[in-house]
């Protein structure tokens, strides 16, 4: 089974390709109610006309631009063997051009800095040339050429770069150009029709349509936007362009797909436009962006972690961690807390905390209320700046806690208290409730449902005394995560 892979849609210039698909959209009409006395008949069809997009494409297409760039990319690529002779004819012309080469070992690979051709889309919000695009078009970029739909083309000036929203602004000079009108995607709702304009694969100005399939997505390793997904077919090039509604607001920024080939299969992820807006104006006026940080490690909270922390439903942002000295130290937060408002706001998924918190500006301060083994707390924290920016080993005195968990532990040696967590046990062997939650050997177990950890008899008290689900907060490596279990 291939593995799914998240795609940042940057493709190299010289690569061709071309897919044509089709697809009919139909609704089929409600299946009539029948009596047992009657027979069944079919409703009249429903005649659903599908939008057009024509309009939004005749307003808006001249002010979506077409962004090739220029670098270069370092080669260390060793030396690789020449292929087989491909099963040529001895009598075949090619025959002993293939042969001259077999035997004299690798054939040596160019090394150092290689040229590196790229394109992408990106849109204009202002009249005087700027534009927005993805950070991962203009990466690494020793020049920016914008193209526009009358053929001009400029030298653009990249006037900076987030990675982490991945959002980038360009400058042009020019004057009088056709801008896009921004929206907001809060506005937007799951199933409304959804329209991209941008450079698939090099054919400029190419639009397709879909439908918002979600909102907040929360993707691996990009925990400060919450994407906007779509079914949008969006391909390499495509990456930069702008997301539009049916007002033809641009709400995103076209960014990632999900997929298996590299090409579109119904999963594609746009950066928001208020994350996007909010990036451009600290691009423009400090050529950085500051964001605010707590200093904890959350996770999601599900239907056994919640009714291990006392809580009515699956919600808020669970506290598996607390980084020493942070804001959220200071504020009083611990490791097994519940936020489940931050700064007023209902905290309903823990994606959404990240991004929350990130747009506070650093010193400013913001209530949360928490929920701390079933009761609500309220805590003030005063934020501080984000900057950019091993597993236990076997030893003796492992203990077994018999029974209802299935772990087999010790305690920590003095090698693994200085490198990693200073108090808990080591699970040297797993079976039963443990195994199946995921807990593996070298974990370190540091608390159950928020009780830490000392020995393996509190730990076999602990676990004898809890009902149906427990919380426990492992260390795996650098990571500390709350592992719900079913003891049964």
């Amino acid at each position: 089974m291939q593995q799914k892979l998240l795609v940042r849609s940057l493709i190299a210039a010289g690569l061709v390709a071309a897919s044509v698909a089709g697809y009919v959209r139909a609704g089929a009409p409600p299946a009539a109610h029948a009596t047992a006395a009657a027979t069944t008949v079919a409703a009249p069809a429903a005649t659903t006309q599908l939008p057009g997009f024509s309009w939004i494409v005749e307003k808006f297409g001249p002010a979506v631009v077409n962004v090739s760039v220029e670098g270069k990319a370092t080669s260390a690529v060793a030396p690789t063997p020449m292929p087989e002779m491909p099963g040529l004819d001895p009598n075949d012309p090619f025959y002993e051009f293939f042969k001259r080469f077999q035997g004299r070992g690798p054939m040596p690979m160019p090394r150092g800095e290689m040229p590196m051709h790229g394109q992408g889309s990106g849109f204009i919000v202002s009249a005087d040339g700027r534009i927005l695009t993805n950070a991962h078009v203009v990466d690494g970029a020793q020049e920016v050429t914008v193209k526009l739909t009358d053929r001009r083309e400029f030298k653009a000036k990249v006037v900076g770069v987030d990675r982490q929203t991945d959002v980038a602004v360009l400058k042009i000079q020019a004057s009088n150009l056709p801008t896009v009108v921004m929206g907001n995607s809060a506005d937007t709702k799951v199933g409304e029709w959804v329209l991209a304009i941008g450079s698939p694969f090099g054919f400029e100005n190419s639009v397709t349509a879909g439908i918002v399939s979600a909102k907040a997505r929360a993707l691996p390793d990009e925990n400060l936007v919450p994407f906007i997904q779509t079914d949008v077919a969006v391909n390499p090039g495509n990456s930069g362009g702008p997301l539009f509604n049916m007002k033809g607001e641009v709400i995103g920024i076209n960014s990632q797909i999900f997929s298996q080939t590299g090409g579109y299969q119904g999963l594609s992820f746009a950066v928001p436009v208020e994350v996007a807006s909010k990036v451009q104006d600290q691009l423009v006026a400090h050529g950085k962006v500051t964001r605010a940080r707590m200093g904890v490690s959350i996770q999601n909270v599900n239907q056994a972690l919640a009714e291990s922390f006392g809580l009515s439903k699956p919600t808020g942002a669970l506290v598996s961690s607390v980084e020493k000295g942070s804001p959220a130290e200071k504020a009083g937060i611990e490791p097994g807390d519940v936020i489940v408002k931050f700064d007023g706001k209902e905290v309903a998924d823990s994606a959404q905390l990240p991004a929350r918190v990130a747009e506070m500006k650093p010193g400013a301060t913001a209530k949360l209320e928490i929920v701390r083994k079933g009761s609500t707390k309220e805590l003030n924290v005063t934020v501080g700046e984000l900057k950019e920016g091993k597993v236990a080993t076997a030893g003796g005195g492992v203990q077994q806690e018999p029974g209802r968990l299935g772990v087999a532990v010790r305690p920590l040696n003095p090698d693994e208290q200085q490198s990693g967590a200073k108090e808990g046990l080591v699970v040297e062997n797993v079976t039963g409730p443990a195994a199946r939650a995921g807990i593996q050997p070298g974990d370190v177990i540091l608390s159950v449902n928020g009780t830490s950890i000392h020995s393996a008899d509190q730990l076999r008290s602990l676990v004898s005394k809890a009902g149906k689900h427990i919380a426990i907060l492992v260390q795996r490596e650098e990571t500390r995560i709350f592992v719900p279990v079913d003891l049964g």
